[in-house]
Formats: C-alpha cells, structure tokens, sequence
C-alpha cells in the first residue's frame, strides 16, 4: 500500500503546494497549512471511535472498525472527493498526522480509482516540525530591521513597500492594538505560526535582512514566538516619522474609512452598527488607562462623530477623538517605551524619504 513520498518540505511550501489534510475536522481547525483543505478520511465521531477500539482491543481490530466505517457509499464518497481535488491538483500532495496509516490507506484507495497521488513523509507533524525549526533558525541567523514609529506613521504601509517585509499584523489578521481587531476570527495560534515561518522562508530566499514592525509579545490574541520577540527586542530600528496632521489623517483611513468597509464587507447591512460598536468597544478597553474624565469626554466626541457618520455618511468628525487619542494616549506611552530602549537608529525620516534612501533592505545599512 505504500506509495509516492516526498520529504521536500522547502519545496513544499516555496511552491504553495496544494495539499489535502486527512487529519479530522478537529485537528484540522487546531492548525494546518496554506493551501490546505480538509478531506478527511474520518469525521471526528469516527476517529474518536476508532481511537478508542486502538487503545482496548489494539490495531488490528482498530483497522477493521475504521474499514466498516468508511465503506459503501461513504467510501465512495470521500475517494470521488479525494480523485477531484488531486486531478485538479495534480502536483499536490496528501497528509495525515504522522505520514502513516490514513495517509497509505487514502493513496491505496486512490490508485484503485486510477489516482496516483503522492504523500508527505511525516505527515503533518513533519511539516510542522520544519516550520518550527526553520522560524527559529531564521530569527537566529539573518539580519533584522525593525521598523518603528509613533501610532498613524504608517509604519505598514512603509514595510510593505519595501523587500524582505513580513507582515505580522496582516498575517495575525490584527493591527496590533485595541482598536486593531479585523472582522471575524484571527486564525490558529498555530496557523499563525506557520504562515510566519513561511514568511521568514520567503524573506530567507530572497536574500534581504528581514523587515518587520515594531511589536509587543501578542497580537491580538496571537503570541509571537519567544526567538522572534528577542530579534525584535535587538534589532536596529528604521524610525518613521510624520506630522502631526498626517498621522490623523493615516488613522482615519485606516481605523475609519478602511474599517468601516471592512465591517460591512463582512456583516452586510449590519456593517455600520458593528462598526460603531466595535469602535466604543475598543475605546472602553483602555479606559482605565485613560482615566474617567479623559475616557468620557473621548467617547463623546466618538458618539457625535458616529451618529454624525451614520446621518449624512461623512467622518470628518471623527478627527476630533483621534487627536486627542494621539496626543494624551498613544504618543506619551510610544515616547516612553521608546525611552526604554536603546536599540541603534539606522534612519530617522518620513515613509517617503525612507523608501528612497540609499539604505538597503538587503544589508541592513545605509
């Protein structure tokens, strides 16, 4: 029953190689791969089943239950899936957890259908092994940049303008403060994971010294890795500077305009209450820190700019709440954790005169 393997996992994930999962839908939402759907060759109620037979009456009788579940029409069933995806997918791959006994089982299966598809030696727990490893190994070797600056200099939309970016707040689907979270759900912990480590790949093969926004240990709800977060800690910084009035305006497109269609985008004609829901929401988790009158006053100029928005469509009131937001919140705690830290300062200047300067992303100087 054996057949096809390949131990490239490089090559893999380089070539965003489609894949099936045959893990079940349990462990598949825990955390796969890009690229990746999910074809299991058992539900959660069988695996949990035939899991069970293993551990009382061994393998044998384990393999036996797991044939008389997936047999008949349901066999029929997840092959004619499996054939599907592989014919149209034709340099893909399957994998099961360890590369072992549902992965063989499906590639036996598929050659009987006329289907020779090839499998991942370890399965998944290989894959997720090497991304482990390679992430680690990245942040331990290659050149860092780190770029920094205070809330609405734009700092992302600089990075992704530049080789060797990775993009932490794209790829934790949160832009990193209490007013950061996207619509719908930040993926895996693991997920997260592995599209940083395929990043970092990325960035490896290029060539660059990796590029990479200032950051706390979370995200949202997502940790960064600890060898990433001492990189990030030492790294030199790029320090993006902007007016004053700029940085509003920044603010306003990202946290307004841009999230507003986002919001409505994902919920339809809920999108503006949502909105303007999440926003209060957000204000309301830093009020302790804001302390009782600045929150109040702040949340009313966000109410007027909101209803105001919500009657005539304009959100030029929501400016008021971002200066002061910027001038008696994020400022003072940017300055003073910058304070803190004594990481070298390879250049000081707008997005504009960062992008053109002579400095490099590739040597990590000027």
């Amino acid at each position: 029953m054996k057949g096809r393997l390949s131990e490239d996992y490089r090559a893999i994930f380089m070539g965003d190689t489609p894949m099936i999962d045959l893990r079940s839908p349990g462990e598949f939402a825990r955390g796969s791969f890009p690229h990746t759907v999910n074809l299991p060759l058992m539900t959660n109620e069988e695996r949990a089943f035939v899991g069970t037979t293993y551990k009382q009456e061994g393998q044998a009788e384990a393999i036996k239950r797991g044939h008389a579940l997936v047999s008949g029409a349901v066999k029929e069933a997840r092959v004619a899936a499996w054939a599907a995806f592989a014919r149209a997918h034709p340099n893909g791959f399957l994998f099961c957890w360890r590369g072992g006994l549902r992965s063989e089982i499906t590639q036996g299966w598929l050659r009987d259908a006329g289907v020779d598809y090839r499998r991942v030696a370890g399965g998944y727990k290989a894959l997720r092994r090497y991304l482990i490893d390679t992430g680690e190994r990245i942040c331990r070797e290659a050149d860092f940049v780190v770029v920094a600056g205070r809330t609405g200099t734009g700092k992302t939309h600089l990075l992704n303008s530049l080789a060797g970016s990775v993009d932490l707040e794209g790829l934790a689907r949160h832009r990193g403060s209490s007013f950061g979270r996207w619509p719908g759900d930040q993926p895996s912990q693991i997920d997260f994971e592995n599209r940083l480590s395929i990043a970092l790949l990325r960035t490896e093969a290029a060539g660059s010294a990796v590029l990479i926004e200032d950051e706390g240990n979370r995200i949202g709800q997502r940790a960064l890795p600890p060898a990433l977060i001492a990189r990030i800690q030492s790294a030199p910084l790029l320090v993006v500077e902007e007016p004053f009035e700029a940085r509003v305006e920044t603010i306003l497109g990202d946290y307004v305009t841009d999230m507003l269609a986002e919001h409505v985008a994902y919920y339809g004609g809920e999108g503006f209450e949502r909105f303007a829901a999440f926003l209060q929401d957000a204000l309301a988790r830093i009020a302790k820190r804001l302390g009782g009158l600045r929150y109040g006053e702040i949340a009313a100029l966000m109410a007027d700019a909101l209803a105001h928005q919500r009657d005539t469509g304009d959100a030029a009131l929501h400016r008021a709440w971002i200066e002061r937001l910027l001038r008696d919140y994020y400022d003072p705690m940017y300055d003073y954790q910058l304070s803190q830290n004594a990481r070298p300062v390879l250049m000081r200047g707008s997005r504009t005169e960062i992008a053109a300067s002579s400095w490099q992303a590739g040597t990590g100087k000027r």
